[in-house]
């Protein structure tokens, strides 16, 4: 009886950590549909009384249809949400939802409910414990699987009402920014025909951890269709640019199932997007080129259309070819810094001394606009180590590694920085932040060893 205290105790321990959602690894960033996140999440994000500065939506390279909320303010998509999504109103749709749980803090909440259900589980192994000390065995095992079941609901419950809520709210972001609710709607009735298909249909959401697509339809529909913005057409110029976002994803995250969805007889902007990333990643540079020269030829100045043929050209193995479309590229968008980072990878692939002065310039202003992107930072370090700038190379080493969690590395690298550098400097001071950071990480972790002098 014991080893089924024990079984018990772990079973409500891996249930309630498997109801706080998985971090994906996979980050997918692309400065195109970041800008598109950005403007259609705006209005969104001030409806909910959030400051657009400090909310930001990540698109995750996963296959489900799904997205959430993890702690802060981070909106995470998966790249199968966007894909599955018809229309810009119904992405719109899931991330006002989303802001729904940003704002109601139902990250954070959460360990409410989790608190609640693991009070009731912890009692009945109590009185399951008592029971069985008094001889009464079968009982026992009685009080002990009612007292699971009751902590399930009880918290699937709580599940429950935070989806409702956010539904709620975000319907009234909605309505905020002007944004017909018809997207969301058309959205959870994509979902409903998913949960037909798979046969996970059923009649009410009672062992669940959200309503049913239905009953979220019903909830909703009375509400967007009596608010003013219903009847309102979505904005064409987003509407055309969620498509070629959505277009160049699928090239890129299915490029097998491409060239399918968007054949060579659909001779559409999305359609070169799509299969212009297809063919750059099936190893067929001459078609992937072709694609690129197409949409090049309906708006020659586009500084995406630019990028994809600078990133092909530098993929390819072409860096000299790839610098002049990616300067243009960085000249028509100028607040886009992973552009930067792919001319100044291509600079520095170029092997001509001339190009590096340059390659620095726009990297130091890339990182200095966005500096999460470890390839930017390693990029910069290449070029401070062939100027023979050692501290300042060690310094963009222990970025580097910093945003990837190597913590060793980038104590060790912020080290070398500082012993170069002149203190009280901010480069110094820079490399002494990450320093004291990493080392108190390693601390946590008990197999480290702090080196001695």
């Amino acid at each position: 009886m014991t080893r089924l205290i024990r079984l018990l105790m772990v079973g409500m321990l891996l249930f309630f950590a498997a109801a706080r959602p998985a971090m994906a690894q996979d980050i997918l960033r692309d400065s195109e549909t970041e800008l598109l996140f950005s403007q259609i999440s705006k209005p969104l994000i001030e409806a909910a009384g959030l400051d657009p500065k400090s909310v930001r939506v990540v698109l995750l390279r996963d296959s489900e249809i799904n997205a959430f909320v993890a702690q802060g303010q981070v909106v995470y998509i998966h790249s199968g949400l966007l894909t599955a999504a018809d229309n810009v109103g119904q992405l719109q749709g899931v991330i006002a939802h989303e802001l729904g749980h940003v704002a109601g803090g139902h990250s954070i909440r959460v360990y409410e409910g989790v608190g609640k259900a693991s009070a009731i589980s912890i009692l009945s192994l109590v009185l399951g414990a008592a029971a069985i000390a008094a001889g009464a065995g079968d009982a026992a095992m009685g009080i002990m699987a009612l007292g699971q079941q009751v902590a399930t609901n009880s918290f699937l419950s709580f599940s429950r009402a935070q989806e409702s809520s956010a539904d709620l709210a975000g319907a009234s972001y909605l309505s905020k920014a002007g944004v017909s609710g018809r997207g969301s709607l058309e959205f959870f009735k994509k979902l409903q025909n998913q949960e037909y298909r798979l046969a996970i249909y059923a009649k009410d959401s009672y062992d669940r951890t959200h309503p049913l697509s239905q009953e979220r339809i019903d909830a909703l529909t009375q509400i967007y269709q009596k608010d003013p913005a219903w009847n309102r057409k979505p904005d064409p110029a987003l509407e055309a640019r969620f498509e070629r976002v959505k277009a160049k994803l699928v090239g890129y995250v299915t490029p097998q199932q491409a060239v399918n969805v968007y054949p060579e007889s659909d001779q559409s902007v999305p359609a070169h997007y799509a299969r212009a990333y297809a063919y750059h990643l099936g190893a067929y540079p001459d078609k992937a080129n072709a694609e690129a020269d197409a949409l090049l030829a309906t708006a020659p100045d586009d500084p995406f259309f630019l990028e994809l043929k600078g990133q092909i050209l530098l993929e390819g193995g072409h860096p000299k070819e790839a610098i002049a479309p990616l300067r243009r590229a960085v000249a028509g968008a100028p607040d886009m810094p992973m552009i930067a980072v792919m001319l100044g990878h291509a600079l520095i692939a170029s092997e001509d001394d001339k190009n590096f002065q340059e390659a620095k310039q726009v990297l130091k202003t890339a990182v200095n606009r966005d500096n999460d992107n470890p390839f930017a930072w390693y990029q910069l370090g290449i070029v401070y180590d062939r100027e023979g700038d050692e501290p300042r190379a060690a310094l963009a080493t222990a970025e580097r590694n910093n945003l990837q969690g190597n913590n060793k590395l980038a104590l060790t690298s912020a080290r070398m920085a500082m012993a170069g550098l002149r203190a009280g400097t901010p480069d110094y001071l820079r490399a002494q932040d990450i320093a004291m950071v990493s080392e108190n990480e390693l601390k946590k972790d008990k197999k480290y060893r702090e080196p001695k002098q």
